[in-house]
């Protein structure tokens, strides 16, 4: 099952709930069902043909050769406003995430952009092999491992669409938007039809313990609901442990709803629901 906290791990199928570790970004894996937002120690396709307008300079893909060759990481920026075409998931079952667009933060402006592995890879893998990050998705090691949890999503129906967070033109976070009511998370916990699961790590160590998980969080929960008119709640499912992730949902406007036994952890089952998002 997905994970739900700030370094969220993936879902036991093929997605995971967002976790919101300590400073270092680590709680929020798809494996463990948690996701990192920053807090603290900040965490499957269709037949559909969508594509997303994306401006993707070629010094961007040297960048990601550089780090790659050097071990380095320098400065990238993502400009989603360019001609190029990339062929986006299939994205049906999530009203096409690909198409959701960007949204003002308190950060700045924010958008989700779905993989391409090819594009993102070494990027999404390094983050995965950040100690803080990997203690809770459980994916680093060669970049083959990254890459087979993306592919599972990206050749599946739909249900899960795994997406780079691009802040004010910078990818930082990686997001896994899934429909946790056909998750296995399922088999766990009461839900609803159209639910909605997020699952967040922030990439960089310098973009933790900045607050940034709240703000994101809210801004996505809040995007799921404007564009899925189906969906009445944004679920998360971060470790009961992990008390920072779980205080970063409750300031992104999620409430405790229960606690959840799931095969990887004890789980804080954290709800935003449409009907209370303006009180919230």
């Amino acid at each position: 099952m997905p994970p739900t906290d700030a370094t969220a791990h993936p879902a036991p199928t093929a997605h995971s709930a967002a976790a919101t570790g300590p400073d270092t970004g680590a709680d929020t894996s798809p494996s463990t069902a948690e996701s990192s937002t920053g807090e603290g120690t900040d965490s499957e396709g269709t037949d559909s043909e969508d594509t997303l307008d994306l401006r993707l300079p070629d010094e961007l893909l040297a960048l990601f050769t550089a780090e790659t060759d050097t071990g380095t990481a320098p400065s990238r920026r993502m400009d989603t406003t360019s001609p190029v075409s990339i062929s986006a998931v299939g994205d049906d079952l999530l009203d096409h995430v690909a198409n959701w667009g960007p949204v003002v933060t308190p950060a700045g402006v924010f958008q989700l952009v779905p993989v391409h592995v090819d594009r993102d890879l070494p990027l999404i893998s390094r983050w995965m092999n950040d100690p803080a990050v990997a203690e809770f998705w459980e994916l680093a090691g060669p970049q083959t491992v990254t890459e087979s949890h993306l592919r599972t999503q990206l050749s599946g129906d739909g249900r899960s669409v795994p997406c780079l967070g691009v802040l004010e033109g910078a990818p930082m976070s990686y997001w896994e938007i899934y429909r946790a009511d056909l998750d296995p998370l399922a088999r766990h916990v009461p839900l609803r039809p159209h639910d909605t699961g997020i699952h967040l790590l922030i990439g960089e160590v310098a973009d933790r313990g900045r607050k940034l998980g709240s703000a994101l969080l809210r801004a996505v929960a809040d995007l799921a609901l404007d564009k899925r008119p189906s969906c009445a709640r944004v679920i998360a499912e971060p470790d009961l442990r992990n008390t920072p992730s779980v205080a970063a949902f409750m300031s992104a406007g999620f409430r405790f709803a229960a606690e959840a036994d799931l095969p990887a952890k004890r789980a804080a089952l954290m709800v935003r629901d449409r009907s209370l998002r303006h009180v919230m």
